[in-house]
């Protein structure tokens, strides 16, 4: 099995084509069923959020797992594979792994160094494991990918630089409406986003906090955190006309905020400044809502160009590039750790055939002394056998050392192959690895390009 991630993000699809590829809580399980119902995917797990869904599986080949892969998307999306395919980037093998430890350590991010990812991709596992999704490889990829993003917020200031989704919003809301400070906010959705906005409005200085939620016991929980108040979602729109600031935040694929009760909201507020920001995917907030007086919206797509349009962070008297390079550093040794975990694992059924096959030749000689040396003493027959042991264990100790050290070395599962040819070894995963290995796993990320000419065709049996 190898490693194959397809995914789009906020530098490769507009936000409504985000929207659209977007998996809802509720959703996910058809979409895992889907994935795993392809005859090349074994493995699988979804990382969506407001700027990427990524499908990660182990696929047993390269070109049969991307149809598969992209297949589910594009029903899912509503277009043609052809089509969706200018929007997709694929990463496969070695450049599949430095991928997600590069997303763990929000290296990849719309700001680069925000720490929510980690989070996400974690809450992203772990649905996935209830949902019996992940084996063996994306288990481990997952867990080393998630150390590996800890490790670069721990050993580095990359923090410094690296604003939440949230911070960013208000940061960009305030610069139109004026300081949140002292002012009274309605929080819609208690999820992490939800959770994460509550808290940094407590840190700003928000005076009165509101909180809103389909679960009522998720909002009772988030309140009693930030101390703030719950509200049932049903009424929102009556407590619009309260509240300066709106987050919405919610994991649902309905207009939460209508621009009627919006616009009824502003009436009774007689005009005061409304900031709201809409940070879900697909969208809470309808467009018009940011026609009507008196009211500012920022959402996704505004925070896009908002970072593409910024001036370099340098300008502000500090210099990321440091830190950026010290956690790809790290992003380096952990992908390096993983690589050498991921080869030295392969080689292990082989390993395994072998000793099973050392123990069956002296199972064998044993049988065949027994029927020749019938009188033996039973001390001298346990002695005989104690030898006879010892001796094929010390004979196929250092092949099976050496095997495992250098299948952690590029290239290593040649020595496995070697080992199986010369022993006449059957392994159950010999074959997959096998044809794994023929794959051009490390090569480059998949252009484009590659990836329109690829799906452009139907899938008829694996490129060589």
């Amino acid at each position: 099995m190898s490693v194959l991630v397809v995914g789009l993000n906020h530098r490769t699809a507009p936000v409504s084509l985000l929207e659209r590829a977007a998996v809802q809580p509720a959703e996910l399980d058809t979409v895992l069923t889907g994935l795993l119902s392809g005859r090349h995917v074994a493995e699988t797990a979804v990382v969506s959020t407001c700027n990427r869904v990524e499908v990660y599986a182990a696929v047993s080949s390269f070109h049969g797992g991307l149809h598969d892969v992209g297949a589910v998307l594009a029903e899912r999306i509503g277009m043609e594979l052809p089509a969706l395919a200018d929007h997709l980037y694929v990463h496969h093998g070695d450049d599949a792994v430095r991928h997600l430890f590069t997303v763990t350590s929000g290296l990849d991010s719309l700001v680069v160094g925000e720490a929510q990812i980690l989070g996400q991709v974690r809450t992203a596992y772990n649905a996935a494991v209830e949902h019996g999704a992940p084996g063996r490889v994306l288990h481990e990829l997952m867990q080393q990918a998630l150390r590996a993003g800890k490790r670069v917020h721990a050993e580095t200031d990359i923090d410094r630089a690296g604003q939440s989704i949230v911070t960013l919003a208000l940061d960009v809301g305030q610069q139109a409406s004026g300081s949140v400070e002292g002012r009274h906010a309605l929080i819609v959705g208690a999820g992490s986003m939800g959770a994460l906005a509550a808290a940094t409005l407590r840190r700003l200085g928000i005076g009165r906090l509101t909180v809103a939620n389909r679960t009522a016991g998720n909002a009772k929980a988030l309140a009693m955190t930030v101390g703030a108040e719950v509200i049932a979602l049903e009424d929102v729109d009556a407590k619009l006309a309260e509240a300066d600031i709106v987050v919405s935040a919610t994991a649902t694929t309905g207009v939460v905020l209508t621009a009627e009760a919006v616009a009824a909201a502003q009436e009774r507020r007689d005009g005061r400044p409304l900031l709201i920001l809409d940070l879900a995917v697909p969208k809470d907030v309808h467009p018009a809502v940011g026609w009507l007086p008196g009211v500012t919206v920022v959402d996704i797509e505004r925070l896009r160009r908002e970072v593409a349009a910024a001036t370099d962070p340098r300008a502000a008297g500090y210099t990321v590039a440091d830190d950026v390079q010290a956690a790809h550093g790290i992003v380096d040794e952990e992908v390096r750790g993983f690589l050498a975990w991921e080869r030295s694992s392969d080689v292990a059924p082989t390993v395994a055939a072998l000793r099973a096959r050392a123990d069956e030749v002296v199972a064998t000689e044993l049988a065949r002394l027994s029927t020749r040396l019938g009188d033996l003493d039973p001390a001298d027959r346990a002695e005989v056998e104690k030898s006879v042991r010892r001796v094929v264990s010390r004979l196929i100790h250092m092949p099976t050392v050496r095997v495992k050290e250098l299948a952690e070395q590029p290239g290593g599962h040649a020595y496995a192959d070697a080992l199986r040819e010369l022993f006449g070894l059957e392994t159950a995963g010999a074959s997959a690895s096998a044809a794994v290995a023929a794959e051009p796993t490390g090569v480059p990320a998949v252009t484009s390009a590659d990836v329109v000419s690829l799906l452009a065709r139907p899938y008829e049996g694996e490129l060589r």
